[in-house]
């Protein structure tokens, strides 16, 4: 029931961003030449709408006044999440690991691989934006009025950033571990959320030390956690219930106020995206089998491609995880110890695709609002990415307050992911087969491994 739900709600949004786009095409062609009468633009300024001649005007000015807000509703409502949501999710990632020396070397190998995999994926998410720059198929004059739409944010980075002399230790340090940290996190004024950094390295340090809190307390900090994790990841879905709405009103609002660059940026960046996923699994993923198994990838792949319609067609890698175990178990003779411990946590912990995902929307925002991350925060981004994907709630656009939360750090707008929203849904159903195939890719290289490793002992 909780599949069709979404799905359902999917579509809606789907067809509201098709509604969008249509609207907006027809009033950046048509609206040119349709002239105002008199009155209809004295009621229009009335309501503050202003230099409106034309119909092209009338939208442009009722989408910054009426439109814009609404959209914003929901894009705040995302935002609420983003700090409680972080901490917790993170915090309890790191704890409910318990005592990771009792796992032994079959815990190493599977963090190893799961960060192995993360990684590459962002770094080939990021090699393909930096290639293909979506982001430039939009003008300055169109950059210029995105920046000031949204309060001139970037255009303050791009400044701020001129003037530094880049990273340094001093500058790692003052980024992770501010002097204040409740003050850093909470931020300077109501009109801007705080450093996330900060946040993160707290959360990752209350899960370390929790890991060592005798059982009960573990549990009770646990519980704990997951019912401020359950309680943000509710606003998430009463949120998402405004999307179908919102989605419309904040594409057709770009639309005519960007005219139709912002398309072809954002074909480019989906395209772009949904090839280097495919990339990742089918290209990293062979590597990987032929590095540490004996399996050729064709028939790997064809052995697991029915989990990989499964995982793209329902969008959820818990929902895909039953058919995931069968198949490790029955086709891909894995162990059952292995498959149980790293199937259930590589749905949790190894999201290759939104990891790569996240990487990909960062940069594109960026572009689009002519902010230039440098190699070493893309680094950064890289690192951050992977950190965020393990802590996305694992639902259809959990990853949104997660992005706004990356956004924030390199100093854009988190606004801009309004851009991007009505792609989420198209990306979502790629990065979930990209997540469901690495889980299983690296449960069949642990599964090797472990068995060499016990053969040479036995020898």
């Amino acid at each position: 029931m909780a599949g069709s739900t979404s799905d359902k709600l999917a579509n809606r949004i789907l067809r509201g961003l098709v509604v969008g786009i249509i609207l907006g095409v027809i009033t950046l062609v048509a609206g040119p030449h349709v002239p105002l009468p008199e009155g209809l633009q004295a009621l229009l300024e009335h309501v503050g709408v202003k230099s409106s001649a034309t119909l092209l005007e009338a939208m442009r000015g009722i989408s910054t006044v009426l439109l814009d807000p609404f959209g914003r509703v929901f894009l705040r409502l995302l935002f609420f999440v983003i700090i409680p949501l972080v901490f917790a999710s993170l915090a309890t990632g790191v704890v409910q690991l318990g005592r990771p020396d009792k796992l032994g070397p079959l815990a190493g190998r599977t963090f190893a691989l799961f960060f192995l995999n993360m990684a590459i994926g962002v770094a080939l998410g990021l090699v393909m934006m930096n290639t293909l720059q979506p982001g430039s198929y939009i003008d300055e004059a169109t950059k210029a009025r995105l920046m000031t739409e949204f309060g001139g944010a970037a255009q303050k980075h791009v400044s701020a950033s001129a003037s530094q002399t880049g990273l340094s230790l001093a500058v790692i340090v003052e980024m992770f571990m501010p002097a204040n940290l409740f003050a850093a996190v909470v931020g300077s004024s109501t009109a801007r959320i705080g450093d996330v950094l900060p946040l993160i390295l707290f959360a990752i340090l209350v899960g370390v030390v929790g890991m060592s809190f005798p059982d009960d307390k573990r549990h009770r900090l646990m519980d704990s956690l997951q019912m401020v994790t359950d309680l943000m990841t509710g606003i998430v879905h009463f949120a998402l219930r405004l999307a179908p709405y919102a989605v419309p009103c904040l594409i057709y609002s770009v639309l005519v106020k960007s005219g139709l660059d912002i398309i072809k940026a954002l074909g480019v960046f989906v395209l772009g995206c949904a090839a280097v996923m495919a990339l990742h699994l089918f290209g990293t993923m062979s590597v990987w089998l032929k590095v540490w198994t004996r399996w050729s990838p064709r028939a790997y792949f064809a052995a697991i491609k029915d989990v990989l319609v499964t995982a793209f067609s329902t969008s959820s890698s818990n929902a895909t995880l039953p058919a995931a175990l069968e198949n490790a178990t029955d086709k891909l003779n894995i162990s059952p110890s292995t498959a149980g411990f790293v199937l259930p946590l590589g749905t949790t912990m190894n999201m290759s695709g939104t990891a790569l995902y996240e990487g990909c929307v960062v940069l594109f925002v960026a572009q689009v609002f002519g902010v230039d991350l440098s190699i070493g925060q893309q680094i950064t981004l890289l690192l951050l990415s992977v950190l965020s994907a393990v802590a996305v709630a694992g639902i259809p656009g959990g990853s949104l307050p997660l992005i706004a939360g990356l956004l924030i750090t390199f100093g854009i707008p988190p606004e801009g992911i309004g851009i991007i929203l009505g792609t989420d849904r198209i990306l979502d159903m790629c990065r979930t087969a990209t997540n469901v195939g690495c889980d299983i890719t690296t449960a069949v290289v642990v599964d090797e491994l472990t068995k060499r490793a016990e053969s040479r002992t036995a020898g």
